[in-house]
């Protein structure tokens, strides 16, 4: 077996992917801290062809050379929104008729291979600070919560490693 060369792959150009169309989900990132994780999550998005990121708190935005590093050109094609308040874009997106779901693990939760996708219906995902998660006055407002199902003596993934596993479950429903 032969590794496709870039070329093959066949991947858009930026300006082809801001004219794509996208899956009917967006991120938002309540006070990720550490820019890695947020550069990660620009490519995640991309990669998954999502229709906004939304940077909010003291999530870091671009340009910085440390989302850059793990971005990897994302910060270009990904359309994206700082706020400073997670609540603020929430009830916005709540408006514009998303379901606001939260990635965390809370009383109530369900595992995320029992989360049912409705592919009529458009997804807001919440992924939270790396120590608290979600913020509490956000999962006040949330329509429902998943927990991706552990088993180590850890307590959970990177917040960036949660993303793609929630959007990958997510995107193949699309597909």
């Amino acid at each position: 077996m032969q590794k496709l060369k870039l070329e093959e792959l066949k991947r858009f150009s930026v300006h082809e992917f801001k004219d794509a169309h996208k899956h009917p989900i967006v991120l938002v990132l309540d006070n990720v801290r550490s820019m890695s994780n947020v550069g990660s999550m620009f490519r995640t998005a991309d990669a998954f062809r999502l229709e906004h990121l939304y940077l909010c708190g003291i999530t870091a935005t671009p340009p910085h050379r440390e989302i850059y590093k793990t971005a990897i050109g994302a910060t270009e094609s990904m359309a994206w929104t700082y706020a400073p308040t997670t609540k603020e874009i929430v009830l916005s997106l709540r408006q514009q008729g998303y379901r606001i779901v939260a990635v965390e693990q809370a009383h109530g939760s369900e595992y995320l291979n029992n989360f049912e996708v409705d592919t009529t219906l458009k997804y807001a995902f919440i992924m939270g600070n790396e120590i608290d998660g979600v913020s509490t006055d956000v999962m006040e407002l949330i329509d429902s919560c998943v927990e991706i199902p552990q088993f180590g003596s850890k307590h959970s993934f990177n917040v960036s490693i949660s993303a793609g596993i929630v959007l990958w479950h997510v995107i193949q429903k699309f597909l």
